[in-house]
C-alpha cells in the first residue's frame, strides 16, 4: 500500500512540475476558479437577502451543503482529473501503456492530470464551509467532530465514485469525449442546494439513482441533527462505500472489454 501511495504521489507530482513551468497559466485557474464560485455564493446571498430561510433552510446552512459540493470537486479536480481523460485515452488507443505497468490501471488513469482548477474550489469552498461551520449553529463536542470527518470523507468519496463510474462509460462509448460524465456532472449542481425545493423526481434521481445529495445535503442534514432527514445522512459511509464498489466494479467490467490501439 505504501509503494502505491507513493508512485501515486509521484505521478501527481510529475505532473504538477510539469503544469507549474506555466505560472501564468496556473494563476489563471487558480483565479477564474475562485472567481466562478464567487459568483455562485454571489447569487445565493442575492436570494437570501429577500428570502431570510429557503424552504426552513437558513443561509448559513444552506452554504454548508454548496460548500461540500465545491470541494468534492475541488478534491477530484485536484488529485483525481486523470479521470476525466479516460474517455480520450480509450479512443486514441493509449490505455495500452497503463496495462504494461506494474501499478493497478484505475490508479494510473486518476493520477495522470492535475486540475489546476481544484485549488481554487478547494480555496473558496474551505472558506465558505468554514463561515457555515461557525454560524449555522452546531454543537461542537467529540462526537459531531468524528461525525464530521467522517461525513466529510464519505461525502467525497461519493462525489469520486460518480465521477469515475460515469467515465467508465466510455469503454462503450467509444468518443474521445467523456459527454455522458460532464451531462451527469451538471446533473450534480443541484446538489449544491437543498433536495427540498425540488419535486419528487428530481428528489429521486439525485437522492437515490445517483445519489449526489450524499455529497451534501444528507450529510448536512446529519451534522446538523434534522429530524427529517438527519437519519438519511447517517447512511453516507454506507452509500460511499457501495458508490465504490459500483465504480470498482463498472471500470473492470469496461476494462475487459477494451480492444486497444489495434495496428
Amino acid at each position: 500500500m505504501r509503494r502505491v501511495i507513493r508512485l501515486y504521489r509521484r505521478g501527481l507530482g510529475a505532473h504538477l512540475r510539469g503544469l507549474l513551468e506555466y505560472e501564468a497559466d496556473f494563476w489563471v485557474l487558480v483565479i477564474a476558479a475562485i472567481l466562478m464560485q464567487v459568483v455562485g455564493i454571489v447569487f445565493l446571498s442575492a436570494i437570501f437577502a429577500r428570502v431570510p430561510r429557503l424552504n426552513g433552510w437558513s443561509f448559513a446552512e444552506v452554504s454548508l451543503i454548496y460548500a461540500m459540493v465545491v470541494i468534492a470537486e475541488g478534491v477530484g479536480s485536484l488529485f483525481f482529473e486523470g479521470t476525466w481523460r479516460l474517455a480520450a485515452r480509450v479512443n486514441h488507443g493509449e490505455l495500452d501503456y497503463a496495462l504494461v505497468r506494474p501499478y493497478p490501471v484505475i490508479l494510473q488513469v486518476m493520477s495522470a492530470e492535475v486540475g489546476l482548477n481544484g485549488f481554487g474550489n478547494l480555496l473558496a469552498g474551505g472558506a465558505l464551509l468554514a463561515w457555515g461551520v461557525t454560524h449555522a449553529g452546531i454543537v461542537w463536542n467529540a462526537y459531531s467532530v468524528l461525525l464530521g470527518v467522517v461525513l466529510f470523507v464519505s461525502a467525497v468519496l461519493v462525489k469520486l465514485a460518480i465521477n469515475v463510474a460515469t467515465n467508465s462509460s466510455a469503454f462503450w462509448l467509444v468518443s474521445p469525449f467523456a459527454i455522458f460524465a460532464y451531462a451527469i456532472h451538471q446533473v450534480g449542481d443541484l446538489a449544491r442546494y437543498p433536495i427540498t425545493v425540488y419535486s419528487f423526481g428530481i428528489q429521486f434521481a439525485i437522492g437515490a439513482v445517483v445519489p449526489f445529495a450524499f455529497v451534501s445535503f444528507f450529510p448536512v442534514s446529519a451534522l446538523l441533527g434534522q429530524a427529517r432527514f438527519g437519519w438519511i445522512g447517517l447512511l453516507t459511509p454506507v452509500v460511499a462505500a457501495y458508490c465504490v464498489f459500483v465504480a470498482a466494479w463498472v471500470f473492470r467490467a469496461g476494462l475487459r472489454r477494451y480492444e486497444g490501439a489495434g495496428n
